[in-house]
């Protein structure tokens, strides 16, 4: 008799990417310098675990999948010191990684600041600790737990913001650093997760701060999303996160057509053409406008979709208008025909 049918999904999720993962490490050694032979060592995935069901489910179908490949399986959690006794809590979360069978294991405590809130804090804190700790492990990938249910509502925040497709096409199945972060888990909900780990016997923790209102992810997976399924059905978490799919493939086709117009939109000293950008469709001349001003010093993260429209009036609604305040202390203005984007 197979294993129960949430353990199968949730293995075979594992299973594909850690695939993914191997012929990615070939690759790689394919194409880097030669170097005397010896032995290599066998490449080391390690998962994000906070202890939760998504990630303890995760952390299994790691320990399990990954001596069959031959590949080492570790972990991390990270102890972001916010609640009493958050210590004990990751010193179990090492303890129960370790009974899975993994090495290496371990807790890494972090400082949260303030800057963009409390939840942009935590995870900008969490994610410095993990590009962390793989760099001191020489890890090949970092698993995170991330569920469709966790994409949905990352696709309903982004169409809050009013932010554009990106926005929209919520998390990547592979991120950062040299496609460093996988998630496997964007295809299987919340409650599969939940499920493996009760059919496994697995303890998991549930932070109190997934049901406090007073963060806005929490409000929206406790009263937004169960309202929206009352309304349209049950089928919306799941047209949610097909949605992110279909905007991140449009946004990657948006995003390769301006990186390859933006050469084609320059004078011989390398400016920006007014009237070139203007021939252009919306889309892809507003995408090489947001990388100019990146370019030129203005954060990714603080230039919005009005920032951009602002400059984009500069190319389509020209009436003779100023400079534009940008943020990161960066000017844009119109001169001669030319869009000029600078450090003011």
């Amino acid at each position: 008799m197979g294993p129960h049918p949430a353990v199968a999904a949730i293995r075979l999720a594992v299973r594909r990417v850690l695939h993914d993962v191997l012929t990615d490490v070939q690759r790689s050694s394919q194409n880097s310098p030669p170097h005397p032979p010896r032995e290599q060592a066998p490449p080391l995935v390690l998962v994000a675990c906070s202890g939760g069901a998504d990630s303890m489910a995760l952390a299994s179908a790691l320990a399990f999948e990954a001596p069959k490949l031959g590949i080492r399986a570790g972990g991390i959690t990270v102890d972001h010191g916010l609640q009493p006794g958050s210590d004990l809590r990751a010193a179990e979360v090492v303890v129960r990684l370790t009974a899975l069978g993994m090495t290496p294991v371990e807790s890494v405590a972090v400082d949260v600041g303030r800057d963009g809130g409390p939840e942009a804090a935590a995870r900008d804190a969490r994610y410095a600790a993990l590009d962390a700790a793989a760099e001191r492990h020489s890890a090949a990938a970092v698993l995170l737990g991330h569920t469709r249910d966790d994409q949905a509502e990352t696709v309903l925040l982004g169409l809050a913001r009013g932010s554009g497709i990106r926005s929209l096409s919520g998390m990547a199945a592979t991120s950062g650093v040299a496609g460093r972060y996988r998630r496997p888990f964007l295809h299987i909900d919340r409650q599969t997760a939940r499920k493996a780990c009760l059919v496994q016997s697995l303890p998991v923790w549930d932070d109190p701060h997934n049901t406090d209102p007073a963060y806005t992810r929490s409000r929206l997976r406790h009263e937004g999303l169960p309202a929206l399924e009352k309304a349209l059905g049950k089928g919306v978490v799941e047209a949610l996160a097909r949605t992110a799919q279909l905007s991140r493939d449009d946004a990657d086709a948006l995003d390769t057509w301006a990186a390859q117009a933006d050469t084609t939109v320059r004078d011989a000293a390398g400016l920006l053409e007014c009237a070139k950008l203007y021939a252009l469709p919306p889309a892809v001349r507003r995408r090489i406008v947001r990388r100019a001003a990146i370019d030129a010093g203005a954060p990714a993260g603080s230039l919005f979709a009005r920032h951009i429209e602002e400059v984009d009036r500069l190319i389509t609604g020209w009436r003779g208008q100023g400079a534009i305040n940008l943020p990161g202390k960066v000017v844009a203005q119109r001169q001669g025909g030319r869009l000029v984007i600078r450090q003011g």
